[in-house]
């Protein structure tokens, strides 16, 4: 067993997207800010109505998946594939672009608080074309684990904790996904195996907490991306008043990256293409 230790640390930047929303992105601040197979991670929360009123009006994607947590709030999904999915409190949307897609993701509340986040997912080159999907999957239908101390929903992939494998609501696919949301309560350790083979980050939203690599105890700083060292398991501990965070690793890719905006491919061939396909209304046929 080696424990991960704490590579490199990308606080996120507060920035808007869509018509407005206020979001604090940590990768993909910049193209070059990255965790291969991830591309971007917003987190976005407010109880503000003029931070995410305006939405992501109609816009089009190619090129890989986009998964949208959310923790607070509802929010409606449609698409040109006639898609149409509630996101509330706890669900999750995963959208494959594939060779195309245009959707929107609109605000259904006009006060409250909405909070969540979304993340971009690469596809290696074989998969960029692929035709394109969505799955809306319920809160009921994401599978929650209680170690001690500790609850983890486990939206993607497949963990263990004490000798007991867990599958997340998604499993499989190239990039062998994991995406869990962890619970710690007040002072509660959790160790978790994360295959050596995945990149790995562990991003803390709420609460304070600690990595532990068995030499050092080292704080995690909120709403930022704590990109992890080689190693093949997690360990980590809640401060005083618990702690919530996001666990997300993946198999790297390791192919050229061609970004323009939402389009992802990986050559500027490919990219003028996409916009060619875009302009000339052949992205999503």
């Amino acid at each position: 067993m080696s424990l991960r230790a704490l590579k490199q640390t990308i606080p996120a930047l507060a920035t808007s997207d869509g018509a407005g929303v206020s979001i604090k992105r940590s990768l993909g601040q910049r193209q070059s800010v990255r965790m291969d197979p991830f591309l971007m991670l917003d987190e976005f929360g407010s109880d503000q109505p003029q931070d995410y009123l305006a939405g992501f009006p109609a816009h089009p994607h190619r090129g890989f998946e986009t998964i949208t947590y959310m923790i607070e709030g509802h929010m409606l999904h449609e698409d040109h594939l006639g898609n149409r999915g509630n996101l509330r409190n706890g669900g999750v949307q995963w959208m494959t672009a594939g060779r195309g897609i245009v959707h929107s993701e609109m605000p259904q509340q006009e006060s409250g608080t909405m909070r969540g986040f979304q993340l971009w997912l690469n596809l290696p080159a074989v998969e960029k074309m692929k035709p394109a999907g969505y799955r809306d999957i319920q809160p009921e239908d994401i599978p929650v684990f209680n170690p001690p101390g500790a609850t983890v929903k486990l939206i993607a992939g497949e963990l263990a904790t004490d000798g007991v494998g867990m599958s997340g609501a998604v499993t499989g696919g190239s990039t062998q996904p994991v995406y869990a949301d962890l619970h710690l309560e007040p002072e509660a350790e959790l160790s978790l195996p994360v295959p050596a083979r995945l990149n790995a980050l562990v991003y803390l939203y709420e609460g304070q907490a600690e990595l532990l690599t068995g030499e050092e105890r080292l704080p995690l700083q909120v709403s930022a991306a704590s990109v992890l060292a080689e190693g093949d398991r997690v360990h980590l501990r809640a401060g005083a008043g618990g702690a919530r965070l996001l666990l997300i690793a993946g198999k790297p890719i390791g192919e050229p990256i061609a970004q323009y905006g939402p389009f992802v491919m990986n050559t500027r061939e490919e990219i003028e293409q996409t916009l060619q396909d875009f302009r000339e209304g052949r992205l999503t046929g």
